[in-house]
């Protein structure tokens, strides 16, 4: 009897902690220890950060240890993370990164592989259940570095109920000479659909209203924009990665920048097109105000991150909950195929997924003078009870992606649960989570920049986009400047050491 007794209260107590096998872990195993994570300065309620905030004392309680959390701008946090690996210093136990910075990291030895720690009961057990797309910017070499986190991509976000109106349908179809559909699945319906709401009163407030909302600011992530949109222009679906096939920024031979290549030259000239059935001061805008434009119901699309959805459910900040839509992005019917050095017209649209953003996940820092505990903590963070808690709130800016997070019969939630617990329309969370699957399953997948030097391809990419969407210079001299600076990056880092984990980074075949 006793044991039975002994049994009941341990399973009780897995119960009350999520169903979770740290019950079974000491009291306190890390009792005096304190460790300190650098991230993204999003602040308490904020995106990344926000629950190392929420979920700190629970974990206090449980390890016994102390969590200390220093905040920098993105902007700052490449130099903060590698001042303090260079130099020595070791402030910081673990580092919360963007994906971008994975392959500088792990092919320097800067931070720790955690294989050895997943399989150790004394930590929490969390799920390796993201997609394929997702897992691959976790690791580097076959280990797994990152714990799981943040699973980043863009998708297309619409007003459904105007883009169902039978009058508008109707007036555009006169207009356009084809039925307007709902998702566009090509980017020229896209930028019909977008054109035609730009500029007069749609909503009903008084004012005129536009197509689309876009964040292009310089130095505000605005160049994720232009990667997502471009995808389709110039990714060209194989089997494999090689020269021809699923490549997007080198070439695989001689690492030459082939971001100024006609594929690309026209999905740029394409968003300029399309950033002016919007605000001209969008080119100005951070993710914050483009965000709120849409969300106040004046944009009938935007295409962005996770965030989005959710945000829509908030009342303080969303007049548009219940009314939208979401999708994965538009194909194109011509892409550039760099084998003939032509575009190749397609059957269907060439619909290509993303991982764009930075999937925000903890590494842990080689000079860490407790990297147990700092693995318990990203551990906790990645179990089911927190991953499910984030993907239902939204606030927090751990976005959904993982299989614990989709609803039934694609993951184990509910429609109900989202209601219930995260305030969610139902029809809003059916659409936001298909897209997000239809997204992060895609057959081809945009491929992932993390190679040393990351942050700065990316940078100098920002730097000219922005050139081009104000007008300064055209499409093409503004990703003739950006090649030009790829290859002074990739000249300083070492060509042929760039070029060997590139393919590594790509997973490419000959």
């Amino acid at each position: 009897m006793r044991n039975k007794g002994l049994w009941i209260l341990v399973v009780v107590g897995m119960l009350l902690l999520g169903g979770l096998p740290w019950a079974f872990a000491e009291d306190q195993p890390f009792k005096g220890k304190t460790i300190t994570v650098l991230v993204i300065n999003s602040g308490e309620k904020g995106g990344i950060s926000g629950p190392l905030y929420y979920w700190r004392d629970e974990w206090e309680k449980m390890t016994g240890a102390k969590l200390q959390i220093a905040e920098f701008p993105f902007g700052e946090l490449h130099e903060k993370i590698f001042t303090d690996l260079i130099t020595g210093a070791g402030k910081y136990d673990v580092f919360m990164i963007c994906a971008s910075e994975m392959g500088e990291l792990a092919s320097g030895g800067y931070i720790v592989p955690i294989d050895q720690y997943y399989e150790d009961p004394r930590f929490p057990k969390w799920p390796k259940d993201a997609p394929p797309s997702i897992e691959l910017l976790y690791k580097w070499g076959g280990k797994w570095y990152g714990v799981l986190n943040d699973t980043d991509g863009q998708v297309l976000y619409y007003r459904k109920d105007i883009l169902t109106n039978k009058d508008y349908q109707a007036k555009f179809k006169e207009k356009y000479g084809y039925d307007m559909p709902v998702p566009p699945k090509t980017m020229d319906q896209f930028y019909d659909e977008a054109e035609f709401f730009n500029g007069w009163d749609w909503n009903g407030d008084g004012e005129p209203d536009s197509g689309v909302s876009l964040h292009l600011k310089v130095g505000a992530q605005g160049m994720f924009h232009f990667m997502s949109l471009s995808a389709p222009f110039t990714v060209l679906p194989g089997d494999k990665v090689d020269g021809v096939h699923n490549t997007y920024w080198f070439d695989f031979e001689t690492m030459k920048p082939i971001i100024n290549e006609p594929g690309h030259v026209r999905a740029l000239e394409f968003l300029i097109k399309l950033a002016k059935t919007g605000p001209a001061a969008q080119t100005g805008w951070d993710l914050g105000e483009a965000w709120d434009y849409f969300l106040r119901g004046k944009a009938v699309f935007t295409f962005s991150w996770g965030d989005v959805g959710a945000l829509v459910q908030d009342p303080q900040r969303s007049k548009i909950k219940g009314k939208m839509g979401a999708s994965i992005l538009p194909g194109v019917m011509e892409v550039y195929d760099r084998g003939q050095k032509q575009f190749v017209k397609m059957d269907l649209p060439n619909v290509v997924g993303n991982t764009t953003g930075c999937s925000w996940h903890g590494v842990i820092s080689k000079l860490s003078k407790n990297p147990e505990v700092a693995y318990h903590l990203l551990a906790f963070h990645a179990t089911e009870k927190v991953s499910q808690w984030a993907a239902r709130l939204g606030w927090d800016g751990v976005d959904i992606g993982r299989q614990n997070q989709f609803l039934q019969p694609r993951g184990p939630l509910t429609v109900e649960e989202y209601v219930k617990e995260g305030g969610w329309d139902p029809n809003d969370i059916v659409e936001y989570e298909k897209a997000y699957y239809d997204n992060f399953y895609a057959k081809t997948m945009f491929p992932y920049l993390r190679i040393p030097g990351g942050p700065e391809y990316l940078n100098a990419l920002d730097i000219h986009l922005s050139e081009a969407m104000t007008g300064r210079v055209s499409a093409q001299e503004a990703l003739d400047r950006t090649a030009k600076d790829f290859d002074d990056i990739t000249e300083r880092l070492g060509r042929d050491e760039q070029l060997k984990l590139y393919r590594e980074a790509m997973g490419y075949q000959k």
